[in-house]
């Protein structure tokens, strides 16, 4: 794909093929993350919040900026009619994803001795895949 049709399909073209959601989604994803990574750090370190708790704070902040950026660029239309039906399923999605992410994080830092930090790494880009194809396949209409 050249640099061009690439941000094309990135930045013009209306979400819809499977590409380009997951294209945007990285670009949110990222973001998310950021807000997400950023609230775990300060929280634990500044704030001297347990990093479990900290990091389930900081994934419902996470959690709420995705919604957002996800429903008004990266997914089309809604299976579902309610605002707050929507919101509940995306968000349902996010628990699981924070059950992924808090036992990832738990079974990486606690039982392998690895930095949280790093563990929060590694559960990012497992929980990224589930969020994706579960709000893609079961919330939004594909």
């Amino acid at each position: 794909m050249s640099p061009v049709l690439f941000l094309k399909t990135l930045f013009r073209d209306k979400p819809g093929s499977l590409v380009g959601q997951l294209l945007r989604y990285a670009v949110v994803g990222g973001i998310s993350f950021v807000v997400d990574y950023g609230s775990l750090w300060l929280l634990t370190e500044m704030a001297g919040v347990p990093y479990l708790w900290s990091a389930a704070i900081a994934f419902i902040l996470g959690l709420t900026c995705n919604y957002i950026l996800s429903t008004r660029w990266v997914f089309g239309e809604s299976r579902i009619r309610n605002a707050w039906g929507e919101f509940a399923a995306f968000a349902l999605i996010g628990v699981v994803g924070l059950g992924l992410n808090e036992l990832i994080m738990y079974a990486c830092t606690d039982g392998l001795g690895i930095h949280y930090m790093f563990s929060k790494i590694v559960s990012t880009g497992i929980v990224f895949f589930w969020n994706f194809l579960a709000r893609r396949f079961i919330v939004f209409k594909s």
